[in-house]
């Protein structure tokens, strides 16, 4: 069992004396970018602080206090891209790739967010394997177990995939709600822990939109099956809720939305699984 085990790609802390069967698992809050993988990056290292989803472990630092086994990732998206399939490869990022997929921003991103080049040149399959088999298999091998582990001793587990979210639309028109909770239009955990999340929420004052503009990635997609009683929400917070989003430091709003992210935890650790 992984336990308080700190790798280069990820850190998993079990809870100190009582545990509940939730997991908060947080795959994009690193900034490190190993040796191997700086001679391929061209992104600016701006880009690398405004696509990681910054703070967002200290948010939910608290979360073993409370119950909850919390997976932290280290490595930068850059790297490797923990929420995202291993096959999900844009064929002009990776040498040989087939396909023809374009997807820019897959396992391995070729653009930032901004669109500016984060390959410096595309990656031979080799550097691809190494990443997959350095970093994003031994992280999703923990997971996978903390989940199993959960599932039998409580009868279902509960993942609180937690991310954060820039607080404007894509074009910068419209601000996003300050929490956006991904469930796939609500398949991939029970109505009760969406239900919990989104009481909890509006009863702190905080706006929620469902599914919109993200419904969940890979996490929720693939572990995210009621049915075998594994239930998963990936959380979207607005950034302006606790960062200043263009220096990247933390506002005057970071301890009242850790707060929040601590109360969450606690909560949704003592919520049962009901069938809508």
């Amino acid at each position: 069992m992984y336990q308080n085990v700190t790798q280069k790609t990820f850190s998993v802390i079990e809870p100190p004396t009582v545990e509940t069967p939730l997991v908060v698992e947080i795959p994009h809050a690193g900034i490190a970018i190993d040796a191997p993988s700086l001679a391929y990056l061209a992104a600016p290292a701006c880009a690398i602080g405004r696509d990681a989803d910054l703070y967002v472990d200290e948010l939910y630092a608290n979360a073993p206090s409370c119950g909850a086994t919390l997976i932290v990732a280290h490595i930068s998206r850059y790297v490797v891209d923990l929420n995202r399939g291993e096959r999900d490869i844009d064929s002009d990022a990776v040498e040989g790739a087939t396909g023809g997929r374009r997807a820019t921003r897959g396992v391995v991103w070729r653009l930032t967010s901004e669109g500016a080049r984060a390959l410096e040149r595309p990656l031979p399959g080799a550097e691809l394997e190494r990443r997959l088999q350095t970093h994003y298999r031994p992280y999703h091998a923990a997971l996978a177990q903390t989940i199993e582990r959960k599932r039998r001793k409580f009868g279902f587990a509960l993942v609180l995939a937690a991310h954060s979210m820039p607080s404007m639309s894509r074009d910068g028109q419209m601000p996003r709600a300050d929490l956006v909770p991904g469930t796939r239009g609500g398949t991939s955990a029970a109505r009760s822990f969406i239900d919990t999340l989104d009481v909890r929420a509006r009863a702190s004052g905080l706006s929620v939109t469902h599914d919109d503009p993200y419904q969940g990635g890979y996490t929720t997609l693939f572990y995210g099956q009621p049915n075998l009683h594994v239930h998963v929400i990936q959380l979207e917070l607005a950034r302006r809720l606790y960062m200043d989003e263009t220096m990247l430091v933390k506002n005057d709003r970071f301890d009242r939305t850790r707060e929040f992210c601590t109360d969450l935890v606690s909560v949704l650790g003592r919520t049962i699984p009901k069938r809508s």
